[in-house]
Order: C-alpha cells, then sequence, then structure tokens
C-alpha cells in the first residue's frame, strides 16, 4: 500500500512538514509496511518557498534589499538548482510596515526586483514567484526599475523613485539596459485573482484599500495605473488592461506578463508542477490534504482542491483533515472520499491551534480514519 501525504499548513499551528510528520508516524503505527511519501505544498502564499525548497533539496539564502518604502532589510528566498523560489512579501509586503506606514502612494516593489537581481547573480534561471501581500500598487515598476528598465515622464526626464505615485508621470520608458539573464529567464508567476490592471474592478479599487489608501488616492492610484496601460500597449503592443490576474498585487502580476513573458498561474497549480506532484503520486492507494481550515474558500483552489484536482486524474482517492471544517454545498461536491476536523468544536480555539495538541489531534485522527481507507482499497 502506497499513501502519499500532500498537506498545506495549519497557519498559526502546524507546518506543511509537521502535519506531514505526524500523519506519517501514525500510518506506520497502524500499518508498519506502508510506503509513506510526504511532500511539503502550499497554495502560492506563506510557506511556499519552505515547501518548494524542502520537496526539492533546495537551500534558503538571504540578500539585503530595500523594503516598500526602501529601508534596508533582510530577504530570505529558496533556490534549488537553476530555480529560484520567491514571495514578493519578504521585500514588499505589507507586514513590513507599520500601519501608519500604509501608503501606496509611496510604496515601491524595487526590493522584489533586487531579490530577483541576486538570484540571477547566483545562477537562477528560472524563477517561481508568489506575489501576495503586497503592501503597493506601483504595476511593478519598481521591481523592473531594478532589473534595469527605465522609465520617462513626459520631458524626457528618467524618472529613478518608481512608485505608486509616479505611475501617472511614465510617458515612455526604454529596456535597453536590461541584462541579457534577465530577459532570458523564466518566470512562472502564482496568482490566484482575476482582476483586471486598471478600471471600477482593477488592482487599485479592489485592493489599494487594503494598503492605505483613501478614496481619493484610489482614484489617483487608478488612473495612473490607466495611463501606464497605454503606455505597455505603446511600447509592446500588448493590452493589458483586460488580462485576468493583471491587477494582482498592485499591478504586479501584469508587470510580470507584459514585461518578463511571464506565466500567470495559479499558485497551487504552480507549486504542484514546480515538483512534478502527478509524477510522485502515481501508484498511490490514498493521498491525505489538508489545511488549517476547509469551508467555501477551499473549492476556489486552496491546496487541497489542487491536489484532489491531481489525484482525480489518476483515479486516486483523497482524505482531506483540517484544523476546523465548515460543510457546504461546494465543499460536499468537490469529490473527497472523506473530510474530517481534527479537534472537536467544544475545544477552545487557542487550545486547538497550540503546535503540541494539533500535532496530537492529527495523529489521533489519521490513526482513526485509516483502517476504514485501508479495508476499502
Amino acid at each position: 500500500m502506497k499513501i502519499v501525504i500532500a498537506s498545506d499548513s495549519f497557519k498559526g499551528s502546524l507546518t506543511s512538514v509537521e502535519v506531514a510528520q505526524a500523519a506519517t508516524r501514525s500510518i506506520k503505527a497502524v500499518y508498519p509496511d506502508c510506503e509513506v511519501v510526504a511532500v511539503n505544498v502550499a497554495d502560492g502564499g506563506e510557506g511556499t518557498v519552505e515547501a518548494v525548497v524542502e520537496a526539492l533539496g533546495g537551500e534558503i539564502v538571504r540578500c539585503t534589499v530595500s523594503d516598500p518604502l526602501g529601508r534596508p532589510i533582510q530577504a530570505r528566498y529558496g533556490i534549488a538548482g537553476k530555480k529560484a523560489i520567491i514571495e514578493m512579501a519578504a521585500a514588499s509586503g505589507i507586514p513590513l510596515l507599520q500601519p501608519a506606514e500604509r501608503n501606496p502612494w509611496m510604496t515601491s516593489t524595487y526590493g522584489t526586483g533586487e531579490m530577483i537581481m541576486d538570484a540571477i547573480q547566483r545562477g537562477c534561471s528560472q524563477f517561481l514567484v508568489g506575489i501576495g501581500g503586497s503592501a503597493t500598487n506601483d504595476a511593478g515598476t519598481g521591481m523592473l526599475q531594478a532589473l534595469g528598465f527605465k522609465f520617462y515622464d513626459f520631458n524626457g526626464k528618467e524618472i529613478i523613485d518608481c512608485r505608486g505615485g509616479r505611475l501617472q508621470d511614465i510617458a515612455d520608458l526604454d529596456d535597453s539596459c536590461v541584462p541579457e539573464a534577465v530577459r532570458k529567464a523564466e518566470f512562472v508567476v502564482a496568482c490566484d485573482v482575476d482582476t483586471p490592471f486598471c478600471g471600477p474592478e482593477g488592482a487599485a479599487p479592489v485592493f489599494a484599500p487594503q494598503k492605505g489608501a483613501d478614496a481619493e488616492m484610489v482614484a489617483r492610484l487608478d488612473a495612473g495605473m490607466t495611463s501606464f496601460a497605454h503606455v505597455i500597449e505603446n511600447k509592446y503592443g500588448i493590452n493589458i488592461v483586460p488580462v485576468a490576474g493583471a491587477g494582482a498585487a498592485g499591478g504586479m502580476g501584469g508587470a510580470f506578463r507584459a514585461f518578463l513573458d511571464a506565466k500567470l498561474q495559479r499558485g497551487i497549480e504552480m507549486v504542484l508542477d514546480s515538483i512534478d506532484f502527478n509524477a510522485i503520486i502515481q501508484d498511490a492507494d490514498l493521498i491525505i490534504t489538508g489545511e488549517g481550515k476547509i469551508d467555501f474558500q477551499t473549492a476556489k483552489g486552496k491546496t487541497a482542491a489542487g491536489v484532489l484536482a491531481r489525484a482525480k486524474q489518476q483515479g486516486i482517492p483523497v482524505v482531506a483533515i483540517g484544523g476546523c471544517v465548515e460543510m457546504c454545498e461546494s465543499v460536499e461536491q468537490m469529490g473527497f472520499a472523506g473530510i474530517y476536523p481534527i479537534s472537536e468544536k467544544k475545544v477552545p480555539l487557542e487550545v486547538a491551534m497550540r503546535p503540541d495538541v494539533a500535532t496530537v489531534n492529527v495523529e489521533k485522527t489519521i490513526e482513526r480514519i485509516l483502517p476504514y481507507f485501508y479495508r476499502n482499497i
């Protein structure tokens, strides 16, 4: 019998690795001869770097970059062979700012570009990039500037401080100084929203308020995004406005697509492709997946949904466990062989989320449900 464990982290409680370790102990305790394959997975957000690096046998590296307001910080990312695994939040994320500092008119993605350049200098040519949790709405111009792109205002003067508030000033751009290594690099970007670049449902109206923008700033940022979209179309002949996901992370999705020919992909799909998940699960009799909370959002493309979709292609049953489970029609229709909460509702959340308690609960849940599936395989 072969069982694959492919669970996301239980945020605030257990990492993907810790969930897999607990599940493995339980399986081996019940069926010592069972082949257990533990795979660390994530959906492109928090924990993605660690999950992919662990799965690919890579390493975590650090470099000094600029935070969203230009201050030097230490950022970490992963390297596995020629592949770099980056979360833009490590350099350009909203958690790096105090609430009073959040201002998408002033923030920049320059630090994310510095991370990419650091990876290129270390020999990387393939990039997996998660763009969740940004503090920015600069349409990726800060990142692009760090990669060698130059932007000019209507007077032909170079703009040296690319940020959200300078988008409306961009009249032209020059990519002749972009290093060949950047041009040849391959980018896959985890993008789980369909937000267009600009307009009423675009980056600024949808996300900028969460980053500190008031109504007036939102309108000005959107005008800047619209103006910059025209510059992109004039330069490259690409209408980036309606591209699904172009507005993700304040226009970062559009920047990657238009300037770096990136592939925008659901986060879990990016991760599963990067670790060759289809090959890992071949001949598996059962897959165990999970995440901190299983609810209506699970069906919208989170880790458990991605694992289930791949398993269905090979006819492998999937069991899902969750820190808590809120069943709804969309989850019931997904097709899991079983969905199980690891803790009882009467247990206080702060107790259930303690790592020691959650570990024991994972172990007990797996030991309880495994005999049923073993008999039916």
